[in-house]
C-alpha cells in the first residue's frame, strides 16, 4: 500500500497526453464516430456565430459615437471576449477526438488554456458589467462616474485575470505529481483545481444576484416616492431594466449550470461521477453564453440595432457609407431621462 502510494506521488513529467487519459479511463476514439461529428458540427457553428456576433458588436461600438462611453467600451471588451472564446473553442474542435493522441502536454495544455482565458474574461466582463450597472443606478449617473483611465485598468485587470487562470494548470495545479487528483474530464488538471473553478464561477453568479437584487429593490423603493408626473417614466424604466436582469441571470444560470455541476461532481467523485457523458454538451452550452451576450447587452439597444443594419448596408451596398453615417447625437436612455426629473423636482 505504501508503494502504491509513493508511485502516485511520483511527478510524471515524461508521460505523454495519452499516459494520463488511459489512467483516469477517458477513451480516446481512433476513428469518428457520429456522436463526434455531430458535436463537433454544433460547436463550429456555434462559434462562427459566436465570432460574427460579437465583432459586428464591435465594430458597432467603433463606429458610433454614441457608444463611446466608459459602459460601452465594458461591452466592447466583453465583446472581444466572448469573440476570443469563440476562437478559442474552434481550436479545441479542431484538436480533439482522435486527434488528441497526437498533442504534445503543452499542446493540450494550450488547448485548455486558451478556454480557461476566454471563458474567465467573459465572466469576468459580465461581473463588470453589472458593478457599472449597480453603480449607475444607485449613484443616478450615467458616465461620469468612471473615467476613461479607470476602464482601461479595468479591461487590462480582466484579462490579466483570464492569463491567470489560464496559466495556473500547466504551471503547477495539475495532478501529473499526483495521479489519484486526476481529473476525468480533463485528465492533466487537478480535480481541486475544477473545484476551485467552478465555486468561483457560482459565486461570481451570487455576487451579480445580490446587485441586481439591490437594483430590483432600490427602483421599486425610489418609484414608490416619485410624482405622478413621472411615476409611468419610471414604471417603463423598472419594466425594461428587470426584463435585462432576468434575461442575464437567466442566460448565466441556463449556459453555465450544466458545465459547473459537471466540474463540481468530477472534483468531488472522480470516476463514479461519469462526467465524461456529458462533458461535451455541457461545453457547448457553455460557449453559447458568449452568443446570448451580444444579443442581451446590445441587440435591446435600439441604437444599436440601428448601427447594425448601417454596417449590414455598407457590406451589401457600396457607397452607402459615404451617403448616411451613424448618429453622433447623445445617447438616449429612459433612465436618464427619469433622473433628470427627479433632480429637477428635488430643485423645486
Amino acid at each position: 500500500m505504501a508503494t502504491e502510494s509513493n508511485m502516485s506521488n511520483i511527478c510524471n513529467y515524461s508521460h505523454d497526453v495519452t499516459f494520463f487519459y488511459r489512467h483516469v479511463g477517458k477513451v480516446i476514439r481512433e476513428k469518428w464516430t457520429t456522436r463526434d461529428y455531430v458535436i463537433i458540427g454544433l460547436g463550429l457553428t456555434v462559434c462562427l456565430i459566436v465570432v460574427l456576433a460579437n465583432l459586428m458588436v464591435m465594430v458597432a461600438i467603433f463606429m458610433n459615437r454614441r457608444f463611446h462611453f466608459p459602459i460601452y467600451y465594458l461591452l466592447g471588451n466583453m465583446a472581444a471576449a466572448d469573440l476570443f472564446a469563440g476562437l478559442a473553442y474552434t481550436n479545441l474542435m479542431l484538436n480533439t477526438g482522435p486527434w488528441t493522441q497526437m498533442l504534445s502536454k503543452e499542446q493540450w495544455y494550450i488547448r485548455g488554456a486558451l478556454i480557461d482565458i476566454s471563458l474567465t474574461a467573459s465572466v469576468a466582463n459580465l461581473l463588470a458589467v453589472a458593478v457599472e450597472r449597480h453603480q449607475t443606478i444607485i449613484t443616478m449617473q450615467l458616465h461620469n462616474n468612471m473615467t476613461k483611465k479607470r476602464v482601461v485598468l479595468l479591461i487590462i485587470s480582466i484579462w490579466v485575470a483570464g492569463i491567470i487562470m489560464g496559466l495556473v494548470p500547466s504551471l503547477f495545479w495539475n495532478c501529473e505529481c499526483d495521479l489519484d487528483d486526476c481529473s476525468t474530464v480533463a485528465p492533466l488538471y487537478s480535480r481541486r483545481f475544477l473545484i476551485f473553478w467552478a465555486v468561483l464561477n457560482l459565486l461570481t453568479f451570487l455576487i451579480m444576484l445580490v446587485m441586481y437584487a439591490h437594483i430590483f429593490f432600490y427602483v421599486k423603493c425610489q418609484s414608490q416616492h416619485t410624482s405622478n408626473h413621472t411615476s409611468e417614466v419610471r414604471h417603463q424604466t423598472f419594466v425594461n431594466l428587470m426584463k435585462t436582469i432576468s434575461m442575464v441571470l437567466g442566460a448565466f444560470v441556463i449556459c453555465w449550470t450544466p458545465g459547473l455541476v459537471t466540474l463540481l461532481l468530477d472534483g468531488l467523485l472522480g470516476k463514479d461521477s461519469n462526467a465524461n457523458r456529458y462533458e461535451k454538451y455541457c461545453l457547448v452550452i457553455a460557449e453559447c453564453n458568449s452568443l446570448v451576450n451580444p444579443i442581451i447587452y446590445s441587440l435591446r439597444d435600439a441604437e444599436m440595432r440601428r448601427t447594425f443594419k448601417w454596417i449590414l448596408c455598407c457590406l451589401c451596398r457600396k457607397g452607402v457609407c459615404q451617403q448616411r453615417n451613424p448618429l453622433s447625437t447623445v445617447i438616449d436612455s429612459p433612465v436618464k431621462e427619469v433622473f433628470s426629473e427627479d433632480n429637477q423636482n428635488a430643485d423645486r
